[in-house]
């Protein structure tokens, strides 16, 4: 049963510096003092991982995470198994394969694991990124007409396409295939393609609904060395040890703030470890161009320095320059994405402090944060959509409820907007309802 410490300050404070009351994360008593026994921990430190939901069995691999131990099956995944059949088929008949890819670090990062893997078998894979302006998040009906006229037979869609039922069938009606490797929400009825690889599909048994894409492309690099293994694949070139790779799943991990537990947490960790040693050109260019050291690499590093600069370009810039950045092996190209995206990341700095200031401004003016509403939900015209989903979640760290920011378009009175949420308010499954029930 949780202790009665929640109640106490914490560390001799009871309130934070701006006024809210701070205090300890319940944590089971019984958990606790287990840690305390099996792995030797101080008493913090094992009600911290008892606070964190960790059980007793789950303490050693929690503290020293493993891919030997914690690495999951393939198979486990809804329709893995049929997304490496599908690639490797195409692959071998000399299809053309082209990866489409969301914009923020989550899909560069997805779809570097996929071009890197390919090139190492020689086969070079396009990348496709939807402008955030004109085009929107996620497959569309035009965006598949193009890649069909630019030759694709296989569409790879990575952190996207989970939802997009009407542009996948769209797709399958011009003659595309169509892989979908996603982690968002998802409806009950899955897009009509190949494969439909989701941890959080309903009816996925995996267990690992808390994996960000690169998380999940990670696990299709097992499968697809697998069923490349089975075919032979691999007699005239090495199979690719994609171990190498861990710093890109790691980004993915990090810079979508999933959960760190269980296999995800051993991705993270590893994928650090294997950042430190900035083999991937990209990575180093942009530490290069903020002005850190090339030292070991931290969760700070990632979220902090690296993230927010691959993600400049799809917010503000050109959409496909992260994607671009990781993928590179050339170290000029590299240098150039680099410097490219890291004055697009000081742009975006001065386009969200100007929205944050408006949108805190009208919504202070009404009172509307201080309510009995549920959330809080602000628009305003010319409000750049790349900054929104920030500028949301700045809100609700202020206002601590679930905020939602829309940018209008003063033309076409179109809005485009994000939301950020709060602990036990699930707003994409909020949004999924609404839709279902015409609302949206």
């Amino acid at each position: 049963m949780a202790d009665d410490m929640t109640q106490k300050p914490f560390l001799g404070f009871s309130r934070s510096a701006s006024g809210r009351n701070w205090r300890m994360r319940p944590a089971d008593s019984d958990v606790t003092r287990a840690h305390i026994q099996s792995l030797g921990l101080s008493e913090p430190l094992a009600r911290a991982l008892a606070s964190r939901e960790i059980l007793p069995d789950q303490g050693e691999s929690f503290l020293n995470p493993t891919l030997r131990a914690l690495f999951p099956d393939p198979s486990s995944f809804m329709d893995m198994d049929q997304a490496a059949t599908a690639i490797l088929d195409a692959l071998q008949a000399g299809e053309s394969i082209h990866v489409f890819a969301d914009y923020d670090v989550d899909g560069a990062s997805s779809a570097a694991l996929l071009v890197r893997w390919f090139r190492h078998l020689g086969a070079e894979l396009p990348i496709y990124v939807p402008d955030r302006m004109k085009e929107g998040y996620g497959p569309s009906a035009p965006a598949f007409d193009r890649l069909k006229a630019s030759g694709a037979d296989l569409v790879i869609t990575v952190d996207c396409g989970a939802a997009a039922n009407e542009a996948v069938a769209h797709a399958t009606d011009i003659g595309l295939k169509v892989v979908v490797i996603d982690h968002h929400m998802m409806r009950e009825e899955p897009p009509k393609c190949l494969a439909v690889v989701n941890p959080n599909r309903p009816g996925c048994t995996s267990g690992q609904g808390n994996l960000a894409a690169a998380g999940v492309v990670f696990v299709l690099l097992a499968a697809l060395n697998r069923e490349g293994r089975q075919r032979g694949l691999f007699a005239a070139t090495p199979e690719p040890d994609i171990r190498q790779w861990l710093d890109l799943a790691a980004m993915g991990a990090i810079c979508d703030v999933t959960r760190l537990t269980g296999f995800n947490r051993a991705l993270a960790s590893l994928g650090l470890k294997s950042m430190s040693g900035w083999n991937n050109p990209g990575l180093a260019a942009l530490m290069k161009v903020a002005g850190a050291e090339l030292g070991e690499a931290k969760s700070q590093t990632v979220g902090f320095v690296l993230g927010p600069r691959i993600n400049a370009g799809g917010r503000i810039g050109r959409s496909d320059l992260g994607a671009s950045l990781l993928s590179t092996q050339d170290a000029r190209e590299a240098d150039m994405l680099a410097r490219e995206l890291d004055e697009l990341n000081r742009a975006r700095r001065d386009v969200e402090a100007d929205v944050t200031e408006q949108a805190i401004r009208m919504v202070e003016a009404t009172g509307a944060h201080q309510d009995e509403s549920a959330c809080v939900l602000v628009a305003g015209e010319d409000w750049h959509p790349g900054v929104v989903g920030i500028v949301a979640g700045r809100l609700r760290e202020r206002w601590r409820k679930p905020v939602v920011v829309v940018g209008l378009d003063p033309v076409t009175g179109t809005g485009k907007g994000s939301g950020r949420s709060q602990q036990g308010m699930n707003l994409g499954r909020a949004v999924q309802k609404a839709w279902e029930e015409g609302v949206l």
